[in-house]
């Protein structure tokens, strides 16, 4: 049994997910990317396989301690991918997308995949019938809309997140949630509706922290996956490390 460990440093969170052969086993959440915890998490589960996704600036230093302890790769648009990207400069996509490409070209081959991926933004990741990441769109996520309200005016306070809000807020409080998560939602299927008219063998996947929320809220059919982007990294793993 070969493990691989696949790290996903994000705006929010620092992730890890541990694989036994193609088998998604468990999601771990890391506080911080110092080097003593990286080491400790390679001695728990001595992965021969590793991973890295970053959009931030991380410790440089772990890059080594990986390549040290396992066959690691540094996902980058240096890459191989399973996927061409025709857009204008492929060196500006960033690691998650590559991830979320890769996972949709795996698990949906030969169909035209809008991957919806719920982070510190909302990203519409389009991969078409042929193997080709085309591009999409980049909104802002659920906390950050939360948080521009109440940077960017006098009197709105900043509020959580509450699945339970109404339609019609009552108060300042549920106005706001209903038009960030009650727009979220909206916007999603939007989307769904738009490219659906535009491309046949459509498929839709909802991927990200409040995956199973969303999804039960959506009017269209999609495929629900809070794992994706780390399936997707565990196959650029297999491609790049052999």
């Amino acid at each position: 049994m070969i493990k691989t460990i696949c790290f996903d440093f994000g705006n929010t969170r620092l992730k890890a997910a541990v694989f036994e052969n193609e088998n998604f086993v468990e999601e771990i959440i890391l506080l911080n990317n110092e080097r003593s915890t990286i080491e400790k998490l390679l001695t728990d589960y001595k992965p021969q396989k590793t991973i890295l996704s970053s959009v931030i600036d991380h410790n440089i230093e772990i890059e080594n301690v990986l390549a040290a302890h396992s066959v690691f790769h540094k996902l980058s648009h240096l890459t191989k991918v399973n996927f061409t990207t025709p857009v204008g400069k492929p060196e500006t996509i960033g690691a998650d997308r590559l991830a979320i490409s890769a996972a949709a070209v795996h698990f949906y081959p030969g169909k035209n995949t809008l991957v919806i991926a719920l982070g510190s933004c909302i990203t519409y990741n389009f991969i078409n019938q042929y193997n080709e990441f085309i591009g999409g769109s980049i909104s802002p996520g659920m906390e950050m809309r939360f948080k521009a309200m109440q940077l960017f005016t006098a009197k709105l306070p900043l509020v959580q997140k509450d699945w339970n809000f109404p339609l019609i807020g009552y108060d300042t409080k549920t106005n706001m949630q209903s038009g960030v998560i009650g727009g979220i939602t909206y916007e999603i299927d939007g989307f769904i509706d738009e490219y659906s008219l535009k491309y046949s063998n459509f498929n839709a996947v909802l991927t990200g922290g409040d995956t199973s929320y969303f999804a039960g809220q959506l009017k269209n059919k999609i495929f629900a996956d809070s794992n994706f982007l780390f399936k997707g990294l565990y196959a650029l793993s297999e491609f790049n490390n052999g």
